[in-house]
């Protein structure tokens, strides 16, 4: 609520007080201004008025107009005395000057004046016709002689009556030449009324004009200002009317301007007037019929001006006529729909005010282009000007009522908006003392009875929290400031400014907002399960020690990985999982120390970040977190676990990202898991496995280069067959890479890096172009040669584009397409067993054969075997490798080569090393061998200069052992006698 003083007591004097106040009022808001209205309407229908001239005569004229020779005083006397007598004369915006004689009335030596009170008169001379003497001249701004300027027009004093005068007049524009003979004292008292009458219409505009301007300025309405504008014009206007535009607040206008002002005034009366009319009812008129004639108008308004300023008084005032007309026509029929339509009174006031001011004009214009003259006695413009100058602050008026009921409506809303406000509001001096608070602040700081002026700021809030806002809102316009209760239990943001002095704040209780951000901030960098660092958060500790390292502080980072974890959230289910997460959180946690931090950066794994840590420290540290891993059961419920945990530890060097320091530490872990009595793996700084991932960087960066091809090529590694070694000439491509130091890169680690960059199918696509390629092209000299074998990356026989590219190849290079063998590893042939027999059939329908490498290496079942059309089988290396040290891989190969024979496939067996291998081998029935018994890779050169693969055997022995295979002999026996 808004507090105020609380008011005095009520006193026996209290009721006279107020009846006192309420007579008071009664006659200050009632009875005196009836009053006065009473009074001055008695004073204007009873009483005799001041200025009340009488006496004046109309005098009869013989006229005459001057055709284009102009005539002497003698001469129109003479044509004047054959015209009879008329009591006036319209020029109808005839310039040609008119003679005209009159014979004035009276008494003998009566000293009267003749007014001719045309305001268009522009010039008049005057002559006694009988002795043809000059009474005098005048012009508008000079006069001499018995002439002078009287009024709106010219006045002749003359000595005696009767008299006869002849007189010459021109004029400028619609003119009425009459003459009116009066008494000298009844002259001068019409003079007086004249100037009295102007005075108060100009008075009376101009005051209420202020009185316009200053409610726009209070009001910043520009309506107001057009309007103010216009009712100065409509005074001009009703000036010109009356004839009293010849002066402007009391001094009179210069002769040579009075023409242009009354043109220039004429077009922006209706300039303004049109403007004032399109604000008030364009919205209105907008959906009507008249919004383009008026649009028309507007547009003509511009020109009308020009004109005001270019042609001549004659030529301008037809054109203004017919302007004027029609748009005082229009607006007068858009503002009949207007009143239809709206029912608003300050339109109608409005309106009305139009209304008049159009009619009048109307009566003038008609009056002046019929020659009506009874038309002005009816509406003129004076009487108009103060008709629409009274209905326009009747308008005014109403529109202010108006304004003050949404006023007072929009102050009553604001105080109960303040009221029901969910926010405190509040007024502080700057003393700290509460002037002012609504119902919602006193409820925040749980103190309903606030006393204004004597509660304090410092009662609710620690000391230096006032200091702190008056600061910051001398210093800014919009302050914040969050600050606490004095016993620090609620939090709370005040929004305050200066003004007047004070302080005017708003404050806002954001104790629940302020703990579910602490919250959600915590959430960002924490794990929600065990409350450490996630990710996120792990990355901000490491980023925030990595900088100790240019201040030579040493930084480890260990990853930690929890052996087969998972099997507790398969058996056991995720809540027994999760508590067990917990509790290794909390051993890992006892551990640490000063700021080292854990973080968990997947289900089972997690990363620690050992600021100014020592590596070997820190592998303390690491073994007794393996230790402490495994030395207890966990407990949950009624059940216990055993968790193994294995721990890689690198020591993290200048300039190393988070993500390859984190990779590092994951192969040092994954080390740590094969050595299962250790647990634990060291990578110290100058560690190989460091140079090994930089070079595996490197190479990554270069294969996503532009590139990635560049420095590779080819070297080819016989296969020879077991059955005629010396018949045909077989190999397989193998993939190298030169380094710009010279040395040879193989393509194991080729390979991964090209998987991890995605560039697998830009290598495996270039390999198989240049194999076809370099086949095409020395076809002729490799007439033995039944097939070429190549290996398919996973990722490329994944990859629907390298697909399509392949096919694409094979197309191009068909006919040497047959010649080329596929090898597909067998893991990754059962990975997608449709899209790898659907690629086997589209490559074998070139000739393409295919081979399943590695065989019997993964988890083989035999029954896809069935399912892939394949060609050959190719048993991995572990089983040839030793194998007559291991009866069992014996058995093994012996297996393979018969469900080869059964399935019609053939069978290589590679890494065969030395003779007794490949006799083993060839007793057991494998069609082809491959190893460094036959013959390590060679150049493609090399291949080119052989018959056969057996061309490149070397050993003794497996020469022999070639000899014994292609003579058919049984290889028992000759191996027996030849090796004694």
């Amino acid at each position: 609520m808004s507090y105020s003083p609380t008011p005095p007591r009520s006193t026996p004097a209290g009721p006279v007080n107020r009846a006192l106040e309420g007579v008071l009022r009664l006659f200050s808001v009632y009875l005196v201004p009836l009053g006065i209205a009473l009074f001055s309407l008695v004073a204007l229908l009873f009483w005799n008025s001041h200025y009340v001239a009488s006496g004046d005569q109309p005098v009869a004229l013989r006229l005459l107009v001057e055709q284009e020779a102009a005539l002497a005083p003698e001469a129109a006397l003479r044509q004047l005395a054959q015209v009879s007598a008329i009591d006036h004369y319209d020029s109808r915006l005839s310039e040609a000057p008119v003679w005209f004689a009159f014979t004035t009335r009276g008494a003998p030596g009566d000293a009267d004046v003749v007014e001719f009170p045309s305001p268009h008169m522009v010039a008049i001379t005057c002559w006694d016709p009988y002795s043809m003497q000059q009474l005098g001249q005048a012009r508008r701004g000079s006069a001499e002689g018995a002439l002078s300027q009287v009024k709106a027009g010219f006045a002749l004093r003359l000595w005696n009556t009767p008299a006869e005068v002849l007189c010459r007049a021109s004029f400028i524009g619609p003119a009425r030449l009459t003459a009116v003979q009066w008494p000298v004292d009844q002259m001068t008292l019409s003079i007086q009324q004249f100037h009295r009458k102007s005075g108060l219409l100009d008075g009376g505009m101009i005051v209420l004009t202020l009185f316009i301007l200053i409610t726009a300025a209070i009001n910043r309405q520009t309506l107001y200002l057009q309007f103010a504008g216009w009712l100065i014009l409509n005074l001009r206007v009703g000036a010109l009317s009356a004839g009293w535009d010849v002066q402007w607040l009391g001094q009179a206008i210069p002769a040579e301007w009075l023409l242009p002002v009354r043109k220039a005034t004429i077009a922006l009366y209706a300039m303004s007037t049109l403007t004032l009319y399109h604000t008030l009812f364009g919205g209105y008129l907008s959906r009507t019929r008249f919004a383009p004639p008026l649009r028309v108008l507007q547009w003509l308004c511009v020109p009308l001006l020009a004109c005001a300023f270019v042609l001549p008084y004659r030529s301008f005032l037809p054109i203004m006529w017919t302007v004027t007309g029609a748009g005082l026509v229009l607006m007068t029929m858009g503002l009949v729909s207007v009143i239809a339509r709206s029912q608003a009174r300050v339109a109608l006031w409005f309106a009305a005010s139009f209304a008049v001011t159009f009619m009048s004009g109307l009566a003038e214009v008609v009056s002046a282009a019929l020659n009506v003259r009874e038309l002005t006695g009816v509406a003129n413009s004076v009487t108009a000007a103060l008709a629409s100058s009274l209905l326009a602050a009747l308008a005014v008026a109403e529109q202010m009522r108006l304004e003050t009921e949404r006023r007072i409506a929009a102050q009553a809303e604001l105080e109960h908006a303040y009221e029901a406000m969910p926010l405190g509001l509040f007024t502080l001096d700057l003393y700290g003392n509460f002037l002012s608070t609504n119902p919602a602040l006193a409820g925040m700081l749980g103190d309903p009875r606030m006393v204004p002026g004597r509660t304090r700021w410092q009662q609710f809030f620690p000391e230096g929290v006032l200091g702190q806002l008056q600061e910051l809102v001398h210093r800014q316009q919009n302050a914040e400031l969050e600050i606490a209760s004095r016993d620090g239990e609620r939090r709370f943001l005040v929004r305050a400014t200066l003004a007047r002095g004070r302080i005017e704040g708003v404050l806002e209780d954001i104790t629940e907002k302020t703990k579910a951000t602490e919250q959600l901030r915590f959430m960002a960098n924490h794990d929600p399960l065990t409350k450490v660092y996630n990710r996120r958060g792990i990355e901000k500790a490491f980023e925030l020690a990595a900088a100790s390292l240019a201040a030579g502080k040493p930084l480890a980072l260990a990853y930690v990985d929890l052996d087969r974890f998972k099997l507790i959230n398969d058996l056991f289910g995720h809540a027994a999982g999760d508590e067990v997460l917990r509790q290794v959180c909390g051993r890992m946690g006892m551990m640490l120390g000063g700021e080292q931090q854990i973080g968990r950066v997947g289900g089972d794994e997690f990363v620690i970040v050992m600021p100014d840590t020592p590596v070997r420290l820190a592998a303390l540290v690491c073994r007794g977190i393996v230790d402490r891993l495994v030395g207890e059961p966990y407990q949950v419920g009624d059940k216990a676990f055993h968790v193994r945990g294995s721990i890689g530890l690198i020591e993290v060097s200048l300039g190393m990202a988070m993500k390859d320091a984190v990779s590092a530490a994951d192969r040092a872990c994954r080390e740590a898991k094969a050595n299962v009595h250790e647990g634990l793996a060291v990578y110290e700084r100058d560690s190989s496995a460091f140079h090994e991932r930089e070079a595996e960087l490197n190479l990554v960066a270069r294969l996503s280069g532009p590139h990635p091809t560049a420095g590779l090529f080819l070297e080819m590694q016989p296969i020879m067959s077991l059955r005629s070694p010396n018949a045909s000439l077989n190999f397989e491509v193998l993939l190298r890479m030169r380094e710009p130091d010279g040395r040879v890169m193989p393509a194991g680690p080729l390979i991964d890096a090209a998987e991890k960059c995605g560039q697998a199918g830009v290598i495996d696509r270039w390999v198989l172009a240049t194999t076809l390629d370099w086949i095409a092209q020395h076809a002729e000299q490799l007439p033995n040669t039944r097939f070429v074998c190549m290996n398919l990356s996973g990722a490329s026989l994944n990859d629907e584009r390298f697909v399509q590219d392949t096919l694409e190849i094979l197309g191009r290079r068909a006919a040497v397409a047959h010649r080329l063998c596929m090898e597909i590893t067998e893991s990754v042939a059962l990975h997608d067993l449709d899209n790898t027999r659907r690629f086997i059939e589209q490559v074998r329908a070139f000739g393409v054969k295919v081979a399943l490498d590695d065989f019997g290496a993964g988890y083989t079942s035999f029954s896809y075997l069935k399912e892939l059309p394949a060609d050959v089988l190719k048993i991995d290396g572990n089983f040839v490798v030793n194998i007559n040290a291991h009866p069992a891989n014996v058995a093994i190969v012996e297996a393979i080569v018969n469900l080869a024979v059964n399935l019609g496939m053939k069978t290589i067996a590679e890494w065969a090393e030395d003779a007794a291998t490949v006799r083993t081998l060839a007793e057991i029935g494998v069609d082809y061998v491959q190893g460094w018994a036959v013959a390590r890779s060679q150049a493609p050169e090399r291949l080119l200069e052989a018959k056969s693969s057996a061309s490149f055997i070397t050993d003794s022995q497996v020469a022999y052992l070639v000899r014994c295979l292609d003579a058919g002999v049984e290889l028992e026996q000759e191996l027996f006698a030849g090796l004694n």
